[in-house]
């Protein structure tokens, strides 16, 4: 009889290891962020998104908003997180014009007219609160901020309370001519989110479909259970959200030395 067993990878590099080390046969799978490269051995197949191509979904988005480029600020969940660094790192590669895996990964400092403010990126250990507070300060009077990326939906995980908090602060940079784009990655969005996005508190989102991460998870825990072969990585569509259009499927980016389509936002 054989078993199966499902693991979130979101801890610090070695600790799966570690925390496997008695698992003996029991075939693993990780789901919505992959173990870091020198664990991957642990697991079996990984399902989830490809966060390096999610990653350059998100800075294709900047891009439409930004198409001369701008100063940049990304709001991240924790530091060790790979989904998180792997979306970094594709974000950085699309706005720098290199997305080629042997290209540079650094912080952006006026490639292709893009930059990153100095104190970016921000960790808010993926606390809503922390999350609102971090983005307050990056709007705060003063702020010389285009863009706003936000690798996951803590800032408007509770909706009412984003409106409350980050509205009038918006409001504020209106007034002033120097409003930054915001872009966030969500998931199993409700009515009020959807809201805030229709009523101009953020630009863009990015969805992924964590409900078919999790429908995908559980055929590869079945298949292994029954001794079946699996793929070694099994990645989920994402979706782009826009003010008053229907959901559309995130454009594929644009192999290495393709530069890719850049329009104004309507």
């Amino acid at each position: 009889m054989w078993t199966a067993s499902a693991w979130r990878s979101a801890t610090p590099a070695g600790w799966p290891e570690h925390a496997l080390k008695g698992a003996g046969r029991i075939p693993l799978i990780a789901f919505n962020s992959d173990l870091a490269p020198a664990e991957q051995h642990l697991r079996r197949s990984y399902v989830g998104l490809d966060n390096l191509r999610f990653g350059r979904q998100l800075a294709m988005l900047a891009q439409r908003f930004r198409p001369q480029g701008g100063k940049l600020c990304i709001l991240s969940g924790g530091i060790q997180n790979t989904n998180h660094l792997e979306r970094i790192q594709g974000i950085r590669r699309q706005l720098r014009g290199n997305p080629a895996e042997d290209g540079a990964t650094g912080r952006l400092k006026g490639e292709n007219g893009w930059s990153e403010a100095s104190r970016c990126p921000l960790y808010d250990n993926s606390d809503p609160a922390s999350a609102r507070l971090r983005l307050a300060t990056l709007l705060a009077t003063g702020s010389q901020l285009d863009v706003i990326v936000v690798l996951g939906i803590w800032p408007i995980y509770e909706a009412d309370e984003y409106r409350r908090q980050i509205g009038p602060l918006l409001a504020a940079l209106d007034r002033q001519g120097r409003r930054p784009a915001i872009i966030v990655t969500t998931h199993e969005m409700d009515a009020a989110q959807r809201a805030l996005l229709d009523d101009g508190l953020a630009q863009a989102y990015l969805n992924m479909e964590s409900r078919e991460i999790g429908r995908q998870s559980y055929r590869m825990l079945k298949r292994l259970a029954q001794g079946e072969p699996v793929p070694e990585k099994v990645f989920v569509a994402s979706h782009v959200y826009l003010p008053g259009v229907p959901p559309t499927v995130a454009p594929t980016p644009p192999p290495p030395g393709v530069p890719a389509e850049t329009r104004s936002a309507p």
